[in-house]
């Protein structure tokens, strides 16, 4: 029998970035953009497809350039980490020049979007930037990376309302949004974070969790989470909303209780549930709760 050739697969580059940079994690933050975004259209009654569309492309873009600069940056690391070794930049996969595209074209998006909705989230656009392209490097001398991540995904809300208001002026309850999110955000960072902590002490990497220890650090989220649930809470006072709003809360607070209960010290098997499905959980339910209360009004 002659034996049949079979071509192998042509590379999928398009497929393979999205892979890279994690495409479908875009649900942790988007929610927290479009309660921002939905929240002062209807405080203003000034409802925008065209806004809501651009500060998806915004968000999604800022979220892409930052996960593929991190992958850039962190390929030497992630090539010392069992748990990170088979990344896509790290076993080339996706090359360089791809990943380097993939950041312009990010960026590109981003620039473009903000550039439509108004000068002012054009000119801050950098400033959105910098903490994210920040990040990945902070983990090389501080141990406190986490609060950079925080800071970079408190810009997100606070974007978000001035891509309504193209304005300042009445952002405080964005702002608020924004420390809740950068603090949700940073406080599971900390748990995700400790299921590397021998690996980092090994090659010389900075975090919460390596120079502290496991414990310290799933302490310390738990205090952080508690901080952002009341600043979740300050937010919703802010801006008038009403029971649905509440009871959504009531569910978020289940949800990080049980975050914070399947992850022990001595038993970090449960990481990514707490990370993955926890989280995206608590991104969605709260929004979705705070969507119905706005159609309410």
């Amino acid at each position: 029998m002659n034996a049949v050739l079979i071509d192998a697969p042509k590379p999928n580059h398009v497929k393979d970035f999205l892979k890279l940079v994690a495409f479908e994690h875009s649900v942790f933050a988007l929610p927290f953009a479009y309660l921002s975004t939905l929240t002062v259209m209807v405080l203003e009654d000034a409802f925008s497809w065209r806004v809501l569309v651009l500060v998806t492309v915004a968000m999604v873009s800022a979220r892409t350039l930052a996960m593929a600069a991190n992958r850039i940056i962190d390929r030497k690391i992630d090539a010392l980490n069992p748990r990170t070794a088979e990344r896509e930049l790290v076993t080339g996969k996706v090359s360089l020049k791809t990943a380097y595209i993939g950041c312009a074209v990010s960026l590109a998006a981003l620039l473009v979007s903000a550039g439509l909705l108004n000068w002012l989230c054009l000119a801050l656009s950098p400033l959105a930037v910098a903490p994210l392209i920040v990040y990945p490097y902070a983990k090389r001398f501080t141990n406190y990376p986490h609060a950079i991540l925080g800071l970079a995904q408190m810009v997100a809300p606070v974007g978000a309302w001035i891509a309504v208001t193209s304005s300042f002026d009445g952002s405080g309850p964005a702002i608020v949004l924004g420390l809740a999110v950068g603090l949700w955000i940073g406080g599971f960072d900390l748990i995700y974070a400790c299921q590397d902590i021998e690996v980092d002490r090994q090659i010389g990497v900075h975090s919460t969790p390596a120079r502290w220890g496991v414990k310290a650090a799933l302490h310390a989220s738990t205090v952080t989470h508690a901080v952002a649930w009341l600043a979740f809470a300050w937010f919703g006072v802010l801006t008038g909303y009403g029971w649905l709003y509440w009871v959504g809360l009531a569910v978020v607070a289940v949800a990080l209780a049980y975050e914070h209960a399947v992850v022990k010290p001595n038993d970090l098997s449960k990481v990514n549930r707490a990370f993955f499905t926890a989280n995206g959980f608590v991104a969605v339910a709260l929004f979705g709760f705070a969507l119905a209360d706005l159609l309410l009004r």
